[in-house]
């Protein structure tokens, strides 16, 4: 078979997308792999989400020929936030293309490299949003000269990653610069420009700030979400604690005060690699550790049945307590490659001998009971 545009926009067509879908979906996260992904509650470019918040007030005791308790009608609030719109783009180039016209497992290998290096990208930013705050914020710059940087939350990057880079006024400083390495051990990141009086720069995922999915950073916090005055609700805001030397103590006062205060269940512990082994010791001196295989995959250590997991993304010293339950991801439709009007896929990118296909999603991550989960901060890391 003679390979052409054609036969490459079908194998995306009918092939490729079911499979990075798939891979998408349990590959990302335990924590995304347990999120339910639903098309209800989209009107237009909007989610729409009416929540209940606490009890039905029509309640009393009262004498044998008492007053009967007043109706009271439920407290609902609508929950909105914008769909967001994530792509994802691969390419190949002509002369790649033309390499393998006659080869099919060559074509196949082309195809297969380019659909693996944009699900693990897709992957990688993917998870990394659901723990961010939807401004696409990836670090602050707190010092650094040439081009070596020492930044904040250098888990959030990746040789490889575009950035804009915003100075401490707010304006653009430069667009589009790559990571060229990332030192975990000392929170260091090389760029591919040089950054005089850096301090304070802040570095965001090209062309994504303040467009990226509302995460957990802003669910535990005070400000709003969902276009709603957590002052003026309460109820809305989470439990919160800081501790220092974490205990057993500590994790199950947070999940007493959410089961007893809310009546929600805890049903997945998320934590940095730091904290995972600081339980790790905790269990481990009084108890055999127990571990359970997650969907996807994923083998986690529990806490009194409670699967704990360390992300890469979860902020140091930080143990997020969650009903997943709560949690979905609303969207227009799943992966789809964008078309032109001849139905094609691949298209020549203008001006070079290249070919691209651009995956997109509309979606927005939504907790219906941010009241309903937990925080403990401040850990000290083993």
């Amino acid at each position: 078979m003679s390979i052409n545009l054609n036969n490459a926009d079908k194998a995306l067509k009918d092939y490729y997308l079911t499979a990075i879908s798939d891979q998408l979906k349990m590959g990302v996260s335990p924590f995304y792999a347990r999120i339910r992904q639903t098309a209800t509650d989209v009107w237009g470019k909007d989610v729409k989400k009416v929540v209940c918040i606490g009890l039905n007030g029509g309640i009393s005791a009262t004498s044998e020929d008492g007053t009967l308790p007043t109706a009271q009608s439920n407290r609902y609030v609508q929950l909105t936030a914008t769909l967001k719109n994530l792509f994802g783009t691969i390419e190949i180039t002509d002369k790649a293309l033309r390499a393998s016209a006659s080869n099919e497992g060559a074509f196949v290998n082309l195809l297969d490299d380019a659909m693996q290096r944009l699900v693990k990208s897709a992957s990688f930013n993917f998870s990394r949003m659901l723990f961010g705050d939807g401004s696409g914020l990836l670090g602050v710059i707190s010092s650094g000269s040439g081009t070596s940087y020492v930044v904040s939350d250098v888990q959030n990057f990746e040789p490889g990653m575009l950035l804009d880079i915003y100075n401490g006024s707010g304006s653009v400083h430069a667009r589009s610069i790559s990571v060229e390495g990332v030192d975990f051990d000392n929170d260091t990141i090389v760029l591919s420009t040089t950054i005089s009086s850096p301090e304070g720069y802040k570095l965001y995922l090209h062309d994504s700030k303040s467009l990226e999915l509302t995460g957990l950073k802003l669910l535990f916090s005070k400000d709003p979400i969902y276009g709603i005055s957590r002052s003026s609700y309460p109820a809305l805001i989470p439990y919160m604690a800081t501790c220092e030397t974490l205990t057993e103590n500590d994790i199950q006062k947070a999940i007493d005060r959410v089961e007893m205060g809310t009546g929600n269940k805890i049903n997945l512990i998320l934590c940095s690699a730091g904290v995972r082994r600081a339980i790790y010791d905790i269990l481990s001196k009084y108890r055999h550790t127990e571990s359970v295989v997650l969907d996807g995959g994923f083998r986690a250590i529990t806490f009194n049945g409670i699967p704990i997991v360390a992300d890469r993304f979860c902020p140091k010293g930080t143990m997020y307590l969650l009903n997943t339950d709560d949690f979905a991801l609303h969207q227009l439709c799943d992966w789809q490659w964008l078309e032109g009007e001849d139905g094609s896929i691949l298209k020549q990118v203008q001006g070079k001998p290249v070919f691209s296909a651009t995956l997109v999603k509309y979606a927005e991550l939504m907790c219906y009971n941010p009241g309903g989960q937990a925080m403990i901060s401040g850990i000290t890391e083993s």
